[in-house]
């Protein structure tokens, strides 16, 4: 008589970490940094790692600004400053970073702004591929090119930690559009390392599978993310704040010597 396997339980996910001043002294822009994602718990990890200041981006002017207000209540509203900011436009872009101005200029930037979906290539638009690249990609570099060029002009260094993801690496039905933006993010994130090194500015990507947010939860169905979690070693998804936890990293000089890497934050299966 044979038996079913058991299947193991789930660990749960691990206790927050505090935060050990990684960024003391540091002025962090954050793009897509409302709601309750990866971006919103950058910005409220930079914080607790004693970053000077947190400047947040995003489309969604109402979400922003309870962003701002909740980060500014609970650490200081001279520390929190909210720019509405869609990264396909150049003059938004460039609002942006003038508001880490008088903050001292922006040492940290992280790309967080991103578009998905899922079509497959037989039905997509040209405008649905389009937009994805235009936000996922292109946005990217016109953040990149932003502060790049800030960081070189004040002459101190600086950081850029990209978001990519790590269907940028691996096959998946439906993501061609964002798979191809993602991979291109990778791509970038190599070549700008190699382009900025020597000003003493290092440009590094972490890779998520998957970080599970309400957000997220709106732009998919219970299946198909439940599909995902169950290819997890953990069996579960990634709360926000862990993959926040490898950008603060990163961003931090415990990552002195990394230049062009892609670090995937991910507990897939091999």
């Amino acid at each position: 008589m044979t038996h079913a396997p058991q299947q193991s339980p789930k660990p749960p996910a691990p206790p927050y970490v505090a935060g050990h001043g990684l960024l003391t002294g540091r002025t962090v822009v954050v793009t897509a940094a409302a709601g309750a994602g990866i971006g919103a718990a950058v910005a409220r990890r930079a914080l607790e790692e004693g970053a000077a200041a947190v400047v947040l981006g995003d489309v969604h002017e109402r979400r922003l600004a309870e962003a701002g207000t909740a980060l500014g209540a609970e650490f200081g509203a001279r520390r929190v400053a909210s720019v509405v900011c869609d990264v396909t436009r150049e003059d938004q872009v460039q609002a942006l970073f003038e508001a880490a101005e008088p903050f001292g200029g922006v040492d940290v930037l992280v790309n967080n702004a991103g578009l998905g979906g899922t079509a497959s290539v037989l039905d997509m638009e040209d405008e649905q591929w389009a937009r994805v690249l235009d936000i996922s990609l292109t946005g990217t570099l016109r953040c990149l090119r932003a502060a790049g060029r800030r960081m070189v002009a004040r002459g101190r260094g600086g950081v850029v930690v990209n978001n990519t993801s790590v269907v940028g690496w691996r096959a998946q039905a439906g993501q061609a559009h964002y798979a191809a933006a993602k991979a291109g993010v990778m791509a970038l994130t190599r070549c700008a390392a190699m382009d900025l090194a020597p000003h003493g500015i290092r440009v590094n990507a972490v890779s998520p599978s998957l970080a599970m947010h309400p957000h997220l939860a709106k732009v998919t169905t219970d299946a198909f993310l439940e599909e995902l979690a169950a290819k997890e070693a953990f069996g579960r998804a990634g709360e926000p704040w862990e993959v926040a936890n490898v950008v603060v990293f990163l961003a931090s000089a415990y990552s002195s010597y990394m230049t062009g890497e892609v670090v995937a934050v991910s507990s897939q299966h091999a």
